[in-house]
């Protein structure tokens, strides 16, 4: 059999970094995507075929996208779409090129480079098309709307993807991580200051007891996994002949998958509500 090949994005650290270390130990041939040039530079001197791949940016998505066909023949078996960033904040704090500038990398950017990529697994005869998608999209937490909308809409994005798709060999599968060990949280803080008005909010208490546990050196959530976790989902989408369509990493995510089934809808609501407001208090 031939070597497979599989694009990965947002492969600077965390998840996508562990994931194209472990698929390229596996014997595949990993196309390890990153946006910043810096970050590219240090996935080639790891010995990765990297590129650079700007989710914001349609001539980056297609740039990167003629190079790997270019070097593969026009063969791409697997495509992990795992690049995205969390943008906190308040629903009522947040502007519209805020929620727009979500979307763009989240949504917008993976449906962009998806397409790009279905006609080459059509002419292939199959492939598999991998999304990672989060608890939050299909839950919601205070302070997260604009990353649980995105990450919405990426389910039922890629569910009608999948039905849309379904007489063909390329199987579409998404991964729903709980908490990850990753840069996430140091991302999400840059990305709180940039685009909220702390100061002037009614939240501000909140922002003032969430910066402090951003900026806290070992804080950790409860029942975090290393990025090990969501590899081990990824190998099974793409080698699996029945691979799932959904696959559900960490505790959490399979504790309110369930409670999401049989709780009503304000009971629910309540539990969701005591569960952020135990993630948003200060530290004793």
């Amino acid at each position: 059999m031939s070597v497979r090949s599989v694009l990965i994005t947002g492969c600077s650290s965390g998840i996508g970094l562990c994931c194209a270390r472990g698929l390229k130990q596996r014997g595949y041939r990993v196309f390890a995507g990153a946006r910043k040039h810096e970050d590219v530079e240090q996935l080639l001197a790891e010995g990765f075929e990297a590129v650079q791949l700007d989710l914001a940016n349609s001539s980056s998505i297609d740039a990167a996208v003629d190079e790997i066909l270019y070097r593969t023949n026009a063969d791409l078996y697997g495509l992990f779409n795992n690049g995205a960033y969390g943008q906190p904040g308040a629903i009522e704090d947040l502007s519209r090129a805020a929620l727009r500038e979500q979307f763009e990398v989240n949504l917008f950017g993976t449906h962009e480079l998806t397409n790009r990529v279905i006609p080459v697994m059509r002419r292939q005869g199959g492939g598999r098309i991998i999304q990672n998608s989060s608890i939050l999209g299909f839950m919601a937490l205070k302070y997260r709307g604009a990353y649980i909308a995105s990450k919405f809409a990426l389910e039922g994005l890629t569910d009608t993807l999948r039905i849309e798709l379904a007489d063909t060999a390329i199987h579409v599968s998404l991964i729903e991580p709980g908490p990850i060990l990753s840069e996430f949280r140091n991302n999400a803080l840059a990305m709180l200051r940039k685009h909220i008005d702390m100061e002037h909010s009614v939240h501000r208490d909140t922002y003032t007891a969430v910066l402090a546990k951003l900026k806290k050196e070992g804080a950790v959530v409860p029942f975090t996994l290393g990025p090990e976790a969501v590899l081990d989902r990824l190998i099974h989408a793409l080698e699996s002949p029945r691979p799932k369509i959904r696959y559900a990493v960490t505790k959490p995510t399979y504790a309110f998958a369930v409670l999401k089934r049989l709780l009503p809808a304000r009971m629910m609501d309540r539990l969701l509500i005591f569960s952020s407001g135990q993630e948003n208090r200060p530290d004793d």
